[in-house]
């Protein structure tokens, strides 16, 4: 008799997360169909990870992201996700592209001497190209950015920027209330102090719902870091307008990029499509 045991004979996917970080990891394993496997590095770096060369030819990674590169390079991945949407936000137009050509080089490097046939190198992605992904398989283009409250002032800025200048300007946005318990700390000291590890759903629900403005076509919620998965079908209902999560978008952009198309229920019209 055998039991199941998160073999990643589809799919073995890797993903660049905050080091302190637990969402994601478990978000992905809540979405991830049969037959898929996350596997994740842990990055410990200013924002964004991969900074930008003076003359903007190029970025240079961080240490933690070179280092966690080429260990996947040797993992026989069929994807990998830098999954932090403050950095895609913060770098800026063209910066996902320069990273993914900076991560590619180091990931497929782990291929010399083997079968390229049957071994080919992972798609590496951003969390910024995944959401621009799904907002356009949704069909939205006007949509209610709603991001963590440890998003300070500048990072907000920076996302409505980077979602306008891709054609998907905000028609609003939140930044969630945290709750009488932290609101009077500033948003740059919300996740040291632990509200990353007590965050409830049900609040962000109720205050999404009580915001969306109705010139919006879509929600999308911005921060890997950000627990929402469990509420994106209860929205989508009740707004009748698509949700899309960072961590759900990227879900479903490395399945398609690993040619896998099952249908996931539970998590919004998009993993359904």
């Amino acid at each position: 008799m055998t039991h199941h045991d998160n073999w990643g004979w589809r799919a073995r996917i890797g993903l660049f997360i905050v080091g302190n970080e637990a969402v994601p990891e478990a978000e992905w394993w809540a979405m991830a169909p049969p037959g898929v496997s996350v596997h994740a590095a842990r990055v410990t770096a200013s924002t964004p990870w991969a900074k930008w060369r003076a003359d903007r030819s190029g970025v240079d990674l961080a240490d933690d992201l070179a280092r966690g590169a080429r260990q996947f390079s040797a993992m026989r991945l069929q994807a990998v996700v830098f999954a932090h949407t403050s950095s895609s936000v913060v770098g800026g137009k063209g910066w996902d592209e320069a990273t993914v050509d900076a991560l590619s080089a180091i990931v497929g490097a782990g291929l010399a001497g083997e079968d390229t046939q049957a071994h080919r190198a992972a798609k590496v992605t951003t969390n910024g190209l995944d959401t621009l992904a799904a907002l356009r398989h949704a069909g939205v283009r006007r949509p209610f950015l709603v991001v963590p409250p440890w998003f300070p002032d500048d990072t907000m800025a920076a996302a409505l920027r980077y979602y306008a200048d891709h054609g998907h300007a905000p028609v609003g946005h939140l930044r969630l209330d945290p709750g009488r318990k932290w609101r009077d700390v500033p948003p740059q000291d919300l996740y040291p102090q632990g509200m990353g590890f007590e965050q409830e759903i049900e609040p962000l629900y109720a205050q999404i719902l009580k915001a969306c403005p109705a010139a919006a076509d879509g929600v999308l919620i911005g921060g890997t870091g950000f627990r929402c998965v469990g509420i994106i079908d209860t929205l989508e209902k009740d707004l009748g307008r698509p949700v899309i999560s960072a961590n759900q978008a990227s879900l479903w952009h490395c399945l398609r990029m690993s040619g896998i198309s099952t249908p996931i229920e539970g998590y919004g019209a998009l993993l359904r499509s």
